[in-house]
């Protein structure tokens, strides 16, 4: 167990975290198949999505609205469709519809009375500003892609985040449902970790890659963040 006393910010990723992406990503994909009669699982659309996402965002430096435009281009290379240019920009244009995961509001409203809360995403400013309205906490900082001109893994979003927060590693806890865009990042800076496991109980590996690393604390939810950080 950690001692959530000597942490003075929580550093969150958003999307699959705090905002339920994985509906989000379906709720526009899958329409964009069956109009091409394309027939994919839940689990094949997020984990396609999941390896063509990063590959994207592992080359030079481009906005997450192109990443994803790109994403859906890429499926129809793999699966044999051609995008129409409103099913190009379809995923993109979901996002300001994503909503939170049903316990990150109240998390988030209770954790701020403790703690500075920070956004450390993988995003562009436009398409957050949509998300922060949804969260209705007003974050003490947000670190985008977009200013990292990075995407995570990469160790530079984290050090950005560190920089513009301004205290010692060991007084920063960051808290992610991704082992892969963020725990071992994370801890490889000398950050302590909380792995949320949003897919606790459900098969495949879901819109992240599988990653494995060892988390300073593993919790089913947020709700369960919030009793521990609380004592209870």
């Amino acid at each position: 167990m950690i001692d959530f006393n000597k942490y003075k910010a929580l550093t969150f990723d958003c999307y699959g975290t705090l905002i339920d992406w994985e509906n989000g990503i379906l709720g526009a994909l899958k329409p964009v198949l069956v109009a091409h009669n394309k027939n994919l699982d839940d689990s094949q659309i997020l984990e396609l999505f999941a390896q063509l996402e990063a590959e994207l965002q592992q080359g030079e430096y481009i906005k997450y609205r192109e990443v994803l435009r790109r994403v859906v281009d890429k499926f129809g290379e793999r699966i044999g469709f051609n995008p129409t240019a409103e099913e190009l920009n379809s995923l993109a244009d979901s996002i300001q519809y994503w909503l939170p995961l049903p316990d990150t509001v109240e998390a988030l409203r209770t954790l701020k009375r403790k703690f500075k809360l920070v956004i450390i995403s993988n995003i562009d400013e436009d398409l957050f500003a949509f998300s922060a309205k949804h969260l209705e906490v007003e974050f003490d900082r947000i670190i985008t892609a977009e200013q990292a001109k990075s995407y995570k893994p990469s160790l530079n979003n984290f050090r950005l985040a560190m920089e513009k927060i301004n205290l010692p590693p060991e007084e920063i806890l960051h808290v992610a449902a991704s082992i892969y865009h963020d725990i071992i990042a994370a801890k490889s800076l000398g950050l302590s970790t909380v792995w949320v496991n949003r897919r606790a109980g459900q098969q495949g590996v879901g819109a992240t890659v599988s990653a494995v690393s060892q988390p300073d604390l593993k919790v089913p939810d947020l709700k369960t963040l919030v009793a521990l950080s609380l004592g209870k």
